[in-house]
């Protein structure tokens, strides 16, 4: 059965359906790499502050809002062993449940789940896991109930650190985008329906000058955890050379939710956070794309933010921006939600002709 929710944070509608799991958000991102200092200084220059040790291994929580980035440093884990084959990555991330955790696993299992082996017990936190894309630890968090805190205990509080900073403003994981090797796609559409029910919810076919790519976005019956899932043909696409570089499949893209994503971008460049550039050619057009946006063009062009719209109305709006690539081939997106359900899928094309409208004033077409 479909349902309408209104969530508070993001002004907008999301369809939700029979939730079998009981989904109910993202509680974290783990991350591990060879050089895992270099982990601590980005989450710092992102806002984010340190909260949480574990009290035997080091592992440490970084938080800002209801954003957490477990950063794993234990060289006899799962996480290791991921982190020697794929580099810096995230090596998991934990969806929450209403339900008890163990019957969860115990259902999804049963839906054709795939266990971990051996490593499964140096996991981060004491929750059931299973594979998830790539072979990365899906975490299933029951917080719940008598469940509780699930940090309670393994980690100790910091000293000092304040529990919940609000860091630059990032609110809650709004989705995780996956890339994924060429034919896998219906695979893993498929593992992620047949485990908690997700359905999907838009599927792009973006063409470039030169390569292109497709995306099919999978959602939770909650409607708020996202699953976008990208494939490419081209040997030469942004898809491949992740894969080429990360050594298979995985997270390319986390992206944040904030209130003021120009508050956000200008204090994360104040701390030297880098940011994709966008021609000025895309500015100029904004208003003829989005009449009557609100938005201030100048600041936006500033920060190099792009703006999408609804295509019906045009009036429920869509800011985002992604970084560099900071984690490997991983980067993050900052987005903020005025109504707009989608992923700035209007930007895909906008770019690519203002891109093209350069080109022109520059006499290279």
């Amino acid at each position: 059965m479909n349902a309408q929710l209104q969530t508070a944070n993001t002004g907008m509608q999301v369809t939700t359906f029979e939730n079998p799991m009981g989904i109910d958000g993202f509680e974290f991102v783990e991350f591990a790499s060879p050089e895992p200092m270099k982990l601590h200084a980005y989450f710092r220059r992102m806002g984010f502050t340190a909260v949480l040790k574990h009290k035997r291994r080091p592992i440490t929580v970084y938080r800002q809002g209801t954003v957490n980035f477990l950063i794993n440093e234990d060289t006899d884990s799962f996480a290791a062993d991921f982190a020697r084959a794929h580099g810096p990555s995230a090596c998991g991330f934990a969806i929450r449940v209403s339900k008890p955790a163990d019957e969860v696993c115990s259902r999804v299992i049963a839906n054709g789940g795939e266990a971990i082996g051996e490593k499964a017990e140096s996991k981060a936190v004491d929750a059931p896991v299973v594979k998830g894309i790539g072979d990365c630890m899906l975490y299933l968090v029951d917080r719940y109930g008598d469940a509780g805190d699930i940090y309670a205990a393994d980690y100790e509080p910091i000293a000092g650190a304040e529990q919940n900073p609000k860091g630059f403003g990032l609110t809650f994981i709004d989705h995780l985008t996956h890339n994924l090797y060429f034919g896998n796609m219906q695979k893993w559409s498929d593992y992620y329906e047949r485990l908690f029910n997700f359905r999907e919810i838009r599927y792009f076919d973006i063409k470039g000058a030169k390569t292109g790519l497709v995306s099919k976005a999978m959602t939770a019956p909650d409607g708020m955890v996202r699953i976008p899932l990208n494939e490419s043909s081209d040997e030469k696409s942004q898809i491949n050379e992740y894969l080429n570089e990360y050594h298979g499949e995985g997270i390319q893209h986390i992206a944040c939710f904030t209130d003021d994503i120009y508050s956000t971008i200008e204090a994360m460049r104040a701390q030297g956070v880098e940011f994709l550039d966008t021609p000025d050619a895309y500015y100029e057009v904004i208003d003829e794309r989005i009449p009557n946006h609100g938005e201030d063009v100048a600041r936006m062009a500033k920060n190099r933010i792009l703006i999408d719209a609804d295509a019906e109305t045009k009036k429920k709006l869509l800011l985002q921006i992604f970084t560099q690539n900071c984690i490997g081939p991983i980067f993050f997106e900052i987005i903020q939600r005025k109504g707009n359900p989608g992923f700035g899928e209007g930007n895909f094309q906008a770019l690519f002709e203002s891109i093209e409208r350069d080109q022109m004033r520059r006499g290279v077409l």
